[in-house]
């Protein structure tokens, strides 16, 4: 059986840490769209290209060019026994634009289990998360001062280049990331809830407690 997994939950509830070892896992494809967008414009493919068009003006890159760019990549034959879906959806619009594609890719294959999975956790657990998080700007590995610290203060336990701290992670600039997601994002909760697709697990524990509870959850 097929499985197609989406992944809802607020900044920083850890989606990025287990979609991560979910992939590997299931060895299926972690389709990041930020990532794709990125690669599109990078290797200049026709989408990327008119992509760059909007992102140079300071637009947002259209809908319709967003789907596209990813039913091109989920029609790849990496994709056809599964994938792992991070950062799309992001709307009911874009939901009902995954819905079309997901029924456009898959008309050889009936046997599909698609399910999106919500990270549920309190949002003031979340914002000592991004205030106290830190990343190594050589191999990428992110550390939480409070619940994943580096061996070594401020350094990272791979490579050992010192860490670094993203500008917007504040307590104010993460309010307002928390104040977008539950305006245009959250409302895919009920959507998914409503169609019988929606697994919830709770998102505040350990990496390896987390993991436990989404491995229940995409049997």
């Amino acid at each position: 059986m097929k499985k197609e997994l989406i992944f809802l939950g607020p900044p920083a509830c850890g989606k990025g840490t287990q979609t991560n070892r979910l992939a590997e896992y299931l060895n299926f494809p972690h389709v990041d769209t930020g990532s794709l967008l990125r690669n599109e414009i990078k290797n200049e493919t026709e989408a990327g290209i008119e992509a760059k068009k909007f992102i140079d003006k300071g637009q947002l890159v259209p809908a319709e060019l967003v789907a596209k760019i990813i039913k091109n990549r989920l029609s790849q034959d990496d994709c056809k026994d599964g994938y792992i879906l991070d950062g799309y959806p992001r709307s009911i619009e874009q939901a009902d634009k995954l819905e079309i594609i997901n029924q456009e890719i898959n008309t050889d294959n009936n046997d599909v289990d698609f399910r999106a999975i919500y990270f549920d956790i309190d949002v003031n657990l979340l914002i000592e998360r991004i205030i106290n998080r830190r990343s190594c700007p050589v191999c990428g590995a992110i550390y939480n001062l409070l619940s994943i610290p580096p061996k070594v203060e401020n350094h990272c336990d791979k490579d050992g280049a010192e860490l670094t701290q993203r500008k917007d992670d504040t307590k104010e600039v993460a309010q307002a990331r928390f104040d977008t997601y539950f305006k245009e994002t959250a409302p895919l909760i009920d959507y998914y809830k409503n169609k019988g697709v929606l697994r919830t697990i709770n998102a505040d524990g350990t990496v390896d407690e987390v993991w436990e509870r989404l491995l229940e959850v995409i049997k």
